[in-house]
């Protein structure tokens, strides 16, 4: 069962690791640490088996002495808004649980948690899946009991009316909702400004039918880029559960952090966070306008905590996590982020040319190295070791980052390597100024961590 206790959320395959036992026991000991008698809403996405763990996950929570509220089935953002409105008859959050397995298989499914408007993750999900499976034969009978809440129509009247000025905006736009939850509230809110576009795969399912729900990866766009060639101007596609964007135009697949540079362009000297796998460009071109750039770890959850920590302004993933605290709440979402995005073409800003404008350089794609969980950190643990005297075949290094794995910064360059916190893989990223150059920081990195692995294998025999 300790597998399905992850860095960022609660994540496994259904019935196998999530199944009636295990759910009730997260749903009753979560409730312990929320605090008896607290206000707990739950949302779900597209999966069959939501509304199953729903209410295994209400009957653990109602066990705990919580007051359970039922959302239905939700965008992950619009869970997130809960926490931040006060709903019918006075009813305000003290936490909210998103059941989702977001881009992940349709086998999977996972718990995306908030208490007291903060994501809770890290030590205190392992210290969570400890005590479960110290007490996994502790019998939760099934309540299912709960109060049904209506939290999509606050959110499209919040988006309605932050939005009011893009009402009947001039361009041909394209979304694809990937059969995932995007389409339970997008559809609204562009209907109810009146905006010119067409909808793909917008009726929610669990199986996926068309496509899978993950817009970071090439071949899940084919059909939103043809239908963006054939009769728009911009175009959106969704994860499974709609808190990551992928913005395309006719010339590019514009990535989180570019997407970055784009938002905080009407910001006033802000303070925006990417993760380590942001292109320096990012970093670079912040700082040269005005603006205060900080590198921190990879994933949402980490990323909400820093940008509270700092007062950010803004925060955003490679993958298409953005995070808006300008005028927003702090947390990632897609609809908000597609809204912003919308808004800048109609204050003029032509986003082709400001991509064009930015220095080149060459990049790969995440690249994935299988390990073990067991070994992927004890080999980033290595990599650290051996480049504080790095080999003779190495090329100069100006820094090491470590904030999260290892980020060796090059003369004209960088070369990343970082343990996956959900899946037993190390990931890896380059890039420099020419593609010789990205080619040889990819050839060494790579040795070095084969080198590392042989190192920890060895240890263990």
């Amino acid at each position: 069962m300790e597998n399905i206790f992850r860095e960022y959320d609660i994540r496994g395959i259904f019935e196998k690791e999530l199944n009636e036992q295990s759910v009730k026991l997260i749903g009753y000991f979560l409730g312990k640490k929320v605090g008896g008698d607290k206000v707990v809403a739950i949302g779900y996405d597209a999966r069959s088996h939501s509304p199953i763990l729903r209410d295994y996950l209400t009957s653990g929570l109602n066990a705990s002495g919580c007051k359970v509220l039922d959302m239905g089935m939700v965008a992950t953002p619009v869970n997130y808004f809960s926490n931040y409105i006060t709903l019918d008859e006075d009813i305000t959050t003290d936490a909210s649980i998103m059941i989702t397995g977001s881009h992940n298989p349709s086998e999977y499914n996972g718990f995306k948690i908030t208490i007291d408007k903060s994501p809770f993750f890290g030590k205190d999900i392992y210290a969570l899946g400890d005590e479960i499976i110290e007490n996994s034969s502790l019998n939760i009978p099934t309540n299912t009991t709960s109060i049904k809440i209506d939290v999509k129509t606050p959110y499209i009247n919040y988006m309605l009316k932050e939005f009011s000025h893009l009402k009947a905006m001039d361009k041909k736009i394209v979304i694809d909702c990937g059969n995932g939850v995007a389409g339970t509230v997008i559809i609204d809110i562009f209907n109810g400004l009146e905006l010119n576009y067409k909808a793909l795969y917008v009726e929610p399912d669990g199986n996926f039918p068309n496509h899978h729900p993950d817009p970071s990866v090439e071949e899940n766009l084919v059909d939103v880029k043809k239908a963006l060639e054939e009769n728009g101007d911009i175009a959106f596609a969704y994860d499974g559960d709609a808190d990551r964007i992928a913005v395309l135009t006719h010339k590019y697949n514009i990535k989180g952090d570019q997407m970055a540079l784009l938002y905080a362009m009407k910001m006033e000297n802000p303070t925006v966070i990417g993760e380590v796998k942001c292109s320096q460009v990012m970093y670079d071109e912040l700082e040269k306008r005005g603006a205060k750039a900080i590198m921190y770890k990879t994933g949402h959850s980490n990323l909400k905590v820093k940008m509270k920590e700092t007062n950010a302004d803004l925060a955003c993933e490679v993958s298409g996590h953005i995070f808006f605290k300008n005028r927003y709440f702090g947390y990632d979402d897609a609809i908000y982020a597609t809204l912003r995005m919308l808004e800048l073409i109609y204050d003029g800003v032509d986003i082709d040319k400001e991509i064009e404008s930015l220095p080149q350089v060459f990049s790969t794609e995440e690249i994935k190295v299988e390990t073990t969980d067991k070994e992927k950190f004890e080999i980033i643990d290595r990599v650290k070791k051996l480049l504080k005297n790095p080999p003779s075949y190495f090329p100069k290094i100006r820094d090491i980052i470590t904030v999260d794995g290892v980020r060796i910064n090059f003369e004209n360059g960088w070369g990343l390597v970082r343990a996956s916190n959900t899946t037993p893989i190390l990931v890896t990223r380059f890039e420099a100024t020419n593609k010789e150059s990205a080619k040889e920081y990819e050839d060494v990195v790579n040795r070095v961590i084969l080198e590392a692995k042989e190192e920890v294998e060895r240890s263990e025999k």
